[in-house]
């Protein structure tokens, strides 16, 4: 029985000791590591398939960091007290859904330039400068953030400050996304109730709203609620701090994190933007004339082509 109480002891000195507050568990890290891999090598196929070169900087780098930090989670499992690969994963997967995001404000931009401009407050060039603008910066802070606290646990030193700043640049992303959904969704609701901006009805063109656009929609919609549900957690998490509650629980980052950016990229894969919205190709096409009614008087023969639609349309 004593033997059984020491060992109990220094079992739980081990995992107080470790800065996870528990051992990862291996069936995990192996299972989410090759989700990723899976995801992310057809993310690749498909881009080079599509011609989609934005894919690169944003899904695909994505799915390297997920992989990178699910790499050094399932390091951690076998070396629980080491510190390099528990920074490795914290930092990696923390910013990896930030390019993710970058992809949603790409093919939200291209959806309003399908859709109609007029119904939109920002112009499909403008909301996807301003919104990746806000991303990089996002972007650049938490990776900071993470090179100090890295380096702070590497020298034995207090992590805050690396901690806080990666607080700021989440808390700064979320901003930044819950705005992006507000102006979806306004965008959304104005096109499927016809209402314009005043100051832009005429002003530009649109294409009905068919099944492939739908999907895409539905697609961007699921993807983007993962991710700001993921959001909410890290920002939730990081300010209950480094030793709190919520960062000490497994099931917490494996439900909130993990199992959301698995379903925003798995979700691209099946409704990938290249086959519902077209290749390179379509995403540089000229808009058709639409009427106030938002029917297209004029479908350009290379978008009906690519459609799979050979009949000639109508001017």
């Amino acid at each position: 029985m004593q033997l059984e109480a020491n060992a109990t002891q220094k079992s739980n000195e081990y995992f107080t000791t470790s800065p996870y507050g528990y051992s990862p568990d291996v069936w995990i890290g192996i299972l989410f590591l090759l989700f990723f891999g899976a995801s992310t090598l057809c993310h690749l196929i498909q881009a080079i398939h599509y011609r989609l070169w934005w894919l690169f900087p944003t899904v695909l780098l994505a799915g390297c960091m997920e992989i990178i930090g699910w790499i050094g989670r399932l390091w951690s499992s076998y070396n629980l007290l080491l510190k390099t690969p528990y920074m490795m994963q914290i930092s990696l997967t923390i910013l990896a859904p930030t390019p993710l995001v970058a992809a949603n404000f790409i093919m939200l931009g291209q959806c309003i330039r399908r859709l109609g401009q007029q119904y939109s407050r920002l112009s499909a060039k403008r909301y996807t400068a301003i919104f990746l603008s806000c991303d990089i910066i996002a972007l650049l802070v938490q990776g900071a953030g993470g090179g100090i606290a890295s380096m702070s646990a590497g020298n034995g030193t207090n992590p805050d400050l690396g901690g806080n700043l990666m607080l700021a640049g989440i808390i700064f992303q979320l901003g930044a996304i819950t705005i992006y959904v507000l102006l979806a969704t306004e965008f959304v609701l104005r096109y499927l109730h016809n209402k314009p901006l005043k100051d832009r009805i005429n002003t530009t063109t649109s294409y009905s709203l068919d099944t492939r656009m739908k999907q895409m929609l539905m697609a961007l919609a699921f993807s983007s609620l993962c991710i700001y549900v993921r959001t909410w957690y890290r920002t939730i998490e990081l300010a209950n701090g480094w030793t709190g509650y919520i960062i000490h629980t497994q099931r917490y980052f494996v439900i909130m994190d993990a199992l959301m950016i698995t379903f925003a990229m798995g979700v691209m894969n099946i409704f990938h933007p290249g086959r519902l919205l077209g290749p390179a190709e379509m995403w540089k096409e000229s808009i058709p004339m639409a009427d106030m009614n938002g029917s297209a008087k004029r479908a350009d023969p290379e978008y009906l082509a690519l459609r799979g639609n050979l009949s000639t349309p109508t001017v």
